[in-house]
């Protein structure tokens, strides 16, 4: 890996720009790689689409904003329509098929999975939905270690739910084993 450009977009309030955070960190300080976050989000707190992006390079990186994306998860069918797009050629595209019914036309390579279900159905609580998406992007690309990602969750997600966010984790990197 020399330089990759991920985007993670959803709704605001499903935690995507708390992940590009964690996913960056993941990468600069567990990793020792060099790492970029941006975020945007529409006017509203929860609701409306919002993105966020990473950009992780073994090299210095000159724009802190994705150009062309190697890695999408989207999250919520508005963020879909609006940020699937625009992607390198075999790119990958992780959507969540709890959440999205239908996909605008990309050349990427699309990997569906049920991401708000396996959080609600088998975690418990929908609201880890991003870090187990999280741990099928990480799971599926190898951008950030494991050990890297658990430790960055660990240490970001807020105290007393470490367990429940290491489990919605462990059901990421499950997912992304299945769907290899």
């Amino acid at each position: 890996m020399t330089h990759v450009e991920i985007r993670l977009a959803g709704e605001g309030g499903q935690g995507l720009i708390l992940g590009s955070v964690i996913l960056a960190e993941a990468a600069a300080v567990y990793d020792g790689k060099n790492a970029v976050q941006t975020q945007s989000y529409g006017p509203e707190s929860r609701g409306g689409a919002s993105k966020a992006e990473v950009i992780i390079s073994d090299e210095a990186i000159d724009y802190p904003k994705a150009q062309s994306p190697d890695i999408v998860l989207v999250m919520s069918q508005e963020a879909a329509d609006k940020y699937a797009g625009g992607l390198k050629a075999g790119a990958i595209l992780v959507v969540d098929s709890t959440m999205i019914a239908g996909l605008p036309a990309t050349g990427a390579r699309t990997i569906k999975v049920p991401i708000t279900e396996v959080a609600r159905d088998k975690i418990g609580r929908e609201i880890v939905a991003n870090i187990v998406g999280l741990g099928v992007l990480a799971g599926l690309t190898g951008v950030v270690s494991r050990e890297a990602l658990t430790s960055a969750v660990l240490a970001r997600v807020p105290k007393g739910t470490e367990q429940l966010n290491s489990k919605a984790l462990e059901a990421g990197f499950a997912l992304a084993r299945e769907n290899q």
